[in-house]
């Protein structure tokens, strides 16, 4: 699925989402990762076969986002209440959706210069 809105002036923009994984400027990530308007955490260790625990959310909450999207693979996946809480305890929102919509709202709130946070479960 290509993305339409890629706005200018973001260091990372998120292109297109496919069984290959997640096209990031002019690169295909394979594997799950961390993106934030300024960072790229290439290598975040979840996929798509285990469900996510809270503990799992520590590199993100790491980077002090104001809102967390996270990306659950091909389809939406919701994860245990205890991960909603890793997050929503410490006043951090939360949005889980599938990876191509995850992509779309990332862009969008990066662009508004929001503090956001995405995770994508690739594989």
């Amino acid at each position: 699925m290509q993305i339409a809105h890629e706005p200018l002036e973001l260091r990372y923009v998120l292109r297109g989402v496919s069984h290959d994984g997640v096209l990031l400027n002019e690169r295909v990530l394979g594997s799950s990762f961390i993106l934030s308007p300024s960072q790229l955490i290439e290598t975040w260790a979840v996929s798509e076969d285990v469900p996510l625990q809270a503990g799992d959310l520590e590199p993100l909450l790491a980077l002090q986002p104001e809102l967390i999207v996270l990306g659950t693979g091909a389809q939406l996946r919701f994860p245990a209440p205890a991960v909603h809480a890793a997050a929503l305890t410490r006043g951090i929102g939360i949005e889980f959706m599938d990876n191509a919509a995850a992509a779309r709202t990332f862009n969008l709130l990066a662009s508004e210069h929001r503090r956001v946070v995405a995770g994508f479960v690739v594989g």
